[in-house]
This record gives C-alpha cells, structure tokens and sequence, in this order.
C-alpha cells in the first residue's frame, strides 16, 4: 500500500487519490475535536458565525489532550485518540459544511460519514491508540486553544504538526468503508460457525 506525506490545508486531488489501507503522515496544521467542539461548530455555522480556525482542507484529530502550561505557553504531553462513533452525529456535517478534508481518530466511523467522504472527497483514518505519547511528538508546538470553557479534553486545539503519524485510512473517498466490511464478512461466517458446533442432545 502507498505512504502519502501531505501538508495541510489538504486538496481535493491529494485526498482523491487515498485509498483504504494507504499510510499517511501529515504536516503543517491539525486540529482537535472532541463531541462538544463538534456541536460548538455546528452552532456557529448554524448561527452564520465564524469559527476562529478556517477548516477548509482542514485535519480534524478526536482527541483531547494532557497538557500543561508553562508561562503563557501550553506543552502537549500526550494526545491519543479517542472513538470516533461518539463523533458520527457531527461529522457528515461538519466534512459538508466546514470543508474538512481529513478527520482522524479511532474505532471507525459509519455510513453517514462514508456518504459525506464520497460526496465530499474527504478521507477517515486511524491513529494507534494507546499512543499518545507518539502523538505528542510529532506536534512542534501549540498554535492555539479555543474554547477552553468546555475543558481541556474537549477544546479545540490547533496544532502544528511534523509528519504526524502514522495514519492507516479506514474510510476513503469512495466511500469505501474498512469496518463496515470486516462486520459484514464476520456477519457471513456466523452461519458456517453455528453449523459446525456440536450442540448438546
């Protein structure tokens, strides 16, 4: 499988081109959201604001991380994903709407976020969880923070990033869905698996 280093803001013929299984690294810009940013934005394009950070071709990471600040400078010390499902409500939405290329996370996203990748040319992929260490390395430095009133975790963060990954894409712009296969082939062999039980007399 390919390995793409992109840079963000992101295009629709770099996106395009991604495929379930490539690897990507990215660098330049990401951001973090978790369910009340999610909402939060949302919010603002419902009311005809302007979010403070411009998402066209934009990464959206599901994280929230452990940070602490340091005189007027934030230092991110890990940042892990968390599950993306918590974020399906949100999503199609927010690829539709804020123009968001590449969202990032863990766990896999479902059918309306696939229809809005194929519709949209964007792309889901996963970062290992339990690595947030390896993240947290890969960001050079905070750019900002928004929304702190909804807490650490669950603020918006906008990282500068340096080949951060790696990234496995799950979902592409094709709509094409990793997770929804494997369910779908486990679903398959449920009958083979019941057939060959010897169930007691």
């Amino acid at each position: 499988m390919p390995t793409y280093y992109l840079k963000t803001p992101l295009t629709a013929e770099e996106v395009s081109k991604l495929r379930v299984g490539d690897t990507v690294y990215v660098t330049g810009v990401v951001i973090s959201a978790r369910d009340s940013a999610h909402k939060r934005m949302l919010e603002y394009v419902e009311r005809g604001n302007r979010l403070p950070v411009d998402l066209r071709g934009g990464v959206i990471y599901h994280a929230g991380p452990v940070a602490r600040k340091r005189d007027s400078t934030w230092e991110i010390l890990s940042m892990g994903p968390t599950t993306s499902a918590r974020m399906e409500a949100f999503e199609a939405e927010v690829i539709e709407k804020l123009g968001v290329k590449l969202v990032v996370g863990k766990g896999g996203m479902g059918k309306k976020t696939a229809e809005a990748m194929r519709r949209h040319v964007a792309a889901y992929a996963i970062f290992t969880g339990g690595a947030g260490v390896l993240a947290a390395k890969a960001i050079k430095r905070v750019v900002d923070v928004h929304w702190l009133d909804l807490g650490i975790a669950e603020a918006m963060w906008v990282l500068e990033v340096e080949n951060f990954g790696p990234l496995t894409v799950m979902i592409d712009p094709t709509g094409r869905n990793y997770y929804d296969e494997l369910r779908e082939a486990a679903r398959a062999k449920i009958p083979e698996i019941l057939s060959a039980i010897e169930w007691p007399h």
